[in-house]
């Protein structure tokens, strides 16, 4: 299997000392994304994403696991006026809970 190319930039923006944002954003079906970003080139891009599916299991991606054969770290930058501001205590909460 190849190496994904985003791994080397995503962990750099993860590792950095670049403030964090926390964002929530929810379907009418009842799927939850949870996203951890950091600001790079005037955009905030996901360095830590929790997948709340239909059937209830979250899923976490990050540089140490970007993808599976349920889904993917995004690759492109958060439309936050589209995602919720949430507290960095939640996203965690929700963050450890998955592991």
């Amino acid at each position: 299997m190849q190496q994904d190319l985003r791994q080397p930039l995503v962990r750099q923006l993860a590792e950095s000392d670049a403030p964090r944002h926390y964002w929530h954003m929810a379907d009418e079906d009842g799927r939850a994304w949870l996203f951890e970003s950091v600001e790079g080139d005037g955009e905030h891009w996901a360095v830590r994403q929790v997948e709340v599916g239909l059937d209830r299991v979250a899923r976490r991606y990050w540089w140490r696991h970007l993808q599976d054969e349920r889904g993917f770290l995004t690759d492109q930058p958060l439309e936050i006026w589209e995602l919720t501001e949430i507290p960095a205590d939640a996203f965690e909460a929700v963050w450890q809970a998955s592991a």
